[in-house]
């Protein structure tokens, strides 16, 4: 029987990543550098669900003097799900964090934010809130 492991996603910063997981609660489980193959793979995981883990994958810059790989198009990877008891006190979280919030939770249920490289990241409310404000009258931002 198949046992789910872990997402990954490809990041440019880990330092900026793991902040802004961070402001979703979700903690560094493990961490592995690789000299010889120039990453870092850093797991991360919501305390208490560490069989859920996101993967961040970071590519070390090449030492020959070219530039470092670009990864844009985070959208093609479509989205990581996280389950929140408070999308309201969340979402005001990433915002005073400076993350703009995508598709607003205007109905007291879902939104989307994007990490540092672009990756969107659905939050969903665990039940439902009643729509409130300033959430009922933000527009959506960008793509999600």
């Amino acid at each position: 029987m198949p046992k789910y492991l872990h997402s990954m996603i490809r990041v440019t910063d880990v330092d900026k990543s793991i902040a802004f997981f961070d402001l979703l609660g979700l903690k560094e489980v493990k961490r592995f550098d690789s000299e010889q193959g120039r990453f870092t793979l850093v797991y991360l995981a919501a305390p208490g669900d560490e069989d859920a883990q996101v993967e961040l994958t970071y590519n070390w810059p090449p030492t020959d003097g070219s530039p470092a790989e670009s990864y844009d198009g985070g959208r093609n990877f479509g989205h990581l799900a996280y389950r929140v008891e408070n999308i309201y006190e969340t979402c005001q979280r990433f915002m005073d964090a400076g993350v703009t919030i995508n598709r607003p939770p205007r109905d007291g249920h879902m939104a989307f934010v994007r990490t540092p490289d672009g990756i969107s990241i659905e939050l969903l409310q665990d039940g439902r809130l009643d729509p409130a404000e300033p959430w009922v009258s933000m527009p959506n931002i960008g793509a999600w």
